[in-house]
């Protein structure tokens, strides 16, 4: 057999894909359009990437070299966003830790990455003083916060963040190394068990970017070009929020981080620096049109990307009252995340609000390299017949290539050679996927398998009710049945009697299987979430086993 690879005359550059080369576009074209935070603070890219700079020499003046871990504890900001580059370009390693873990959780996360220096918002000193004993890794603490001055703490800091910067010069030679290195890690507690470290190099960030821009900018509806306006709603912390801020830079629109998710703060944003684009979880859009103020904005330009748990159809139509251009994508934190988008044609714009949420609400299509597989437990190819249900399998360049430290979750991640998202789906004759549960979530009734997230679109779709998760509970007769546990809308009255018809007319249409007609019906003061804004149905089924 012929050798065919490549032949490259010595003085050819052996370019690699590093996070550096996706802030150059808008350093050569996009100089002056801005970073925000909080509508307070602005930054042009050329002032954004001289920030830049200076945390680089910062960094390397405190001693962190190449194959170091740097964390953060910080809301959505541009400081965020300067740490999400400055660090991997010097060939460290931007551990982004997730705020809302337990302090044991924080620590373990802390210890099992090997952080060697910890950026810290002085909201989180106060847990850092209590804590600093457990953690043995960390040498370096440098504080974050709003006025440029650190809080009152008992850690020995290298100072405050803007008082470090202004001391550094405002040029970096930053350097070239291997494409493979790891630039991110992050834990991820959607699973039973310790928190998982996930991890991605530069060329997994870097492509993950550009094939999200590009399938972004190739959808007729909900894209993302150059002339949007970027505000994430979905945590720093979180899968690089979802991958957004390095699209953003890379493709150099005006930023806007809100800092803390407060409704009336994040809508007077849209509306101030006239954002069109955004992304968050179900629960923050839930949040968000429930806020006072929403009936008096105009929201026709904004497009919001819904992700990380299933969007209810009631939702999606209540969005789209208000204007909003929302549509659903997938992914999970071991995918870097975006895999899928669901896509809605200019014929179907003319349709009603509910005719359009039936296609708004599918998971939608794979992106380009993504290879997407709907599979039973022997790995073979379910029917795309819009029934047949399988697990989700999944390639692609961006993947997660293991767990962190731990090879038993990580074969078991990708055995057969792919990876194993636990997530149940059908595939619809044209391409669609439809996501129909988690696999741990679904209820199995007599031999027969029901669908929580069915059940709980049926529920949504009541005035009355606010927030509903499904899950199962344990009964003599059948093994299990489906509970639904209703959040009422403030001031709304009606009986778990009325609720129970109400689902029970819809699986009488044929909508879902009969063995459903065995749903209870539960009134909750407010549902469990994860630490990322997810439905915690683990939780619940602990709580609420009957």
């Amino acid at each position: 057999m012929k050798a065919n690879l490549i032949e490259k005359t010595p003085s050819a550059h052996p370019h690699q894909m590093l996070i550096k080369s996706l802030i150059q576009t808008p350093l050569t074209r996009n100089t002056k359009n801005e970073i925000v935070y909080k509508g307070e603070k602005r930054f042009t890219y050329d002032e954004m990437y001289k920030r830049v700079c200076k945390l680089a020499n910062a960094l390397t003046e405190m001693g962190i070299k190449h194959g170091d871990t740097v964390a953060v504890m910080d809301y959505d900001s541009n400081r965020y966003l300067e740490l999400y580059f400055a660090v991997p370009m010097i060939g460290a390693v931007l551990h982004t830790v997730n705020i809302r873990l337990s302090p044991e959780q924080i620590v373990y996360t802390i210890e099992h990455a090997e952080d060697d220096a910890v950026f810290i918002h002085s909201d989180f000193l106060p847990l850092f003083d209590k804590i600093k004993g457990k953690i043995t890794c960390v040498n370096k603490y440098i504080a974050l916060s709003e006025d440029g001055i650190a809080a009152d703490t008992s850690l020995t800091l290298e100072g405050e963040y803007e008082e470090i910067l202004s001391k550094q010069p405002d040029s970096f030679d930053f350097p070239d190394f291997d494409e493979n290195t790891r630039a991110t890690t992050f834990y991820t507690t959607g699973t039973t068990g310790l928190p998982k470290g996930v991890y991605f190099s530069h060329k997994q960030l870097v492509l993950h970017t550009i094939a999200v821009a590009g399938y972004f900018s190739s959808v007729p509806h909900c894209g993302f070009d150059q002339t949007d306006v970027y505000m994430p709603m979905t945590p720093m912390f979180h899968v690089h929020a979802w991958g957004f801020p390095y699209v953003a830079t890379y493709t150099g629109v005006k930023q806007v981080y809100p800092g803390k998710y407060i409704p009336e703060v994040m809508l007077g944003l849209v509306i101030k620096e006239k954002v069109t684009f955004s992304h968050c979880v179900p629960t923050i859009i839930h949040m968000l049109l429930k806020a006072p103020i929403i009936d008096q904005l105009d929201l026709s330009k904004w497009k919001v990307v819904i992700g990380g748990a299933a969007m209810p159809k009631s939702m999606c139509v209540g969005a789209m009252k208000h204007g909003i251009d929302i549509i659903a994508g997938y992914g999970m934190s071991e995918t870097c995340p975006v895999l899928t988008l669901a896509h809605v044609s200019e014929d179907m714009l003319k349709e009603s609000h509910e005719a359009q949420a039936d296609l708004r609400v599918l998971t939608g299509k794979p992106m380009g390299m993504v290879e997407l597989r709907i599979v039973n437990d022997k790995m073979e190819d379910v029917p795309a017949d819009g029934e047949s249900t399988g697990e989700i399998v999944v390639r692609a360049p961006w993947l997660t290539q293991g767990y962190f430290k731990d090879n038993k979750n990580s074969e078991e991640l990708w055995r057969g050679g792919y990876l194993h998202t636990g997530d149940v789906a059908v595939m619809l004759p044209n391409g669609d996927v439809k996501i129909t549960d988690r696999a741990k979530d679904v209820i199995k009734i007599g031999g027969e398998w029901v669908s929580s997230l069915e059940l709980e679109d049926i529920f949504s779709r009541h005035n009355s009710v606010a927030e509903v998760a499904v899950v199962s509970s344990k009964d003599d007769k059948w093994g299990e049945r489906p509970l639904a546990l209703i959040v009422l809308k403030e001031g709304e009255e009606v009986t778990e009697k009325e609720l129970h018809s109400h689902a029970i007319s819809y699986i009488k249409k044929g909508i879902m299987a009969r063995e459903s007609l065995l749903v209870k019906v539960k009134f909750v003061d407010e549902i469990d979430k994860t630490s990322v804004g997810k439905i915690d149905k683990k939780l619940l089924r602990q709580k609420y086993a009957l």
